[in-house]
């Protein structure tokens, strides 16, 4: 199978707009040298750089299964953005922040999806349900559900809180092959009927070449040495090697969400 290597476009941030002020990542609006206008997630931002690669990689691997996710762009922020910024909170989190950021193309008009106002069908539910269990997204919850409706159509967003085992890191072989229990928090959970079909559907889409691909995009910058004592190489392939081996064993978290499901019904 050819499999198209992924490539993000770069841009520069010329106008800071307006905080989101939700959960920690305290992301913006901006404005971009491309005419368009971007929800930027900062690396100075208290989860740090390993937010922004898992909200790369975590978007990326939608974006493969064919699941609807804005376009993500590196965007590079200027040293001077922090020094007209009255707010000193907002300040910091500039300075902090200058080189290279991810931006998700801002979907104007779009609204947060509500599971009582729209309903989802199973099929659909049931990919997102099992994309975010191969991730361990513990934040698309009905409290936060972290999927917009937009032209009648649901996007999904903010995967930065996934892979969460990037944060112990020494013990990922063996969180490779866990069951997810934080899956029965989902907020489609109760409409995933199809997550077997989902499973033998994208599986064979996630080959080791396009996960390679995926994880090849993390920037060398991201990976410093306040988060990781090896080489950008080897910290791309433990990332490789961790999604490769969490999808060579699916059953396991598949079995997981159905169990869990089987709770709510």
């Amino acid at each position: 199978m050819n499999v198209t290597q992924p490539a993000l476009r770069t841009v520069n941030v010329t106008r800071y707009i307006t905080p989101l002020r939700e959960g920690g990542s305290m992301p913006a609006i901006i404005d971009a040298d491309d005419g368009f206008m971007y929800a930027l997630k900062f690396r100075g931002a208290g989860q740090g750089v390993k937010s922004l690669i898992a909200e790369l990689i975590g978007g990326e691997i939608a974006r493969a299964l064919g699941l609807r996710i804005p376009e993500l762009v590196f965007a590079n922020l200027d040293e001077s953005f922090g020094r007209t910024e009255a707010d000193e909170e907002i300040q910091d989190l500039l300075k902090f922040s200058v080189g290279l950021n991810l931006g998700l193309h801002y979907l104007s008009g779009s609204i947060t999806y509500d599971p009582a106002v729209t309903i989802i069908d199973n099929k659909l539910a049931s990919q997102i349900v099992w994309l975010d269990a191969l991730l361990t997204n513990v934040d698309r919850t009905a409290r936060n559900t972290n999927m917009l409706m937009w032209h009648n159509e649901l996007w999904l967003i903010d995967h930065g809180a996934s892979l969460y085992f990037h944060h112990s890191w020494q013990n990922w072989k063996d969180q490779a092959v866990r069951p997810f229990a934080q899956i029965a928090n989902h907020v489609l959970l109760p409409q995933a009927t199809e997550i077997a079909a989902a499973d033998a559907a994208f599986r064979p889409v996630l080959t080791p070449e396009r996960i390679r691909g995926i994880v090849d995009l993390i920037p060398d910058v991201w990976i410093t040495p306040n988060d990781w004592e090896e080489s950008p190489d080897e910290v791309r392939n433990v990332y490789y090697e961790f999604l490769t081996t969490r999808i060579a064993s699916s059953e396991i978290f598949v079995k997981a969400a159905q169990d869990a499901r089987e709770t709510l019904v």
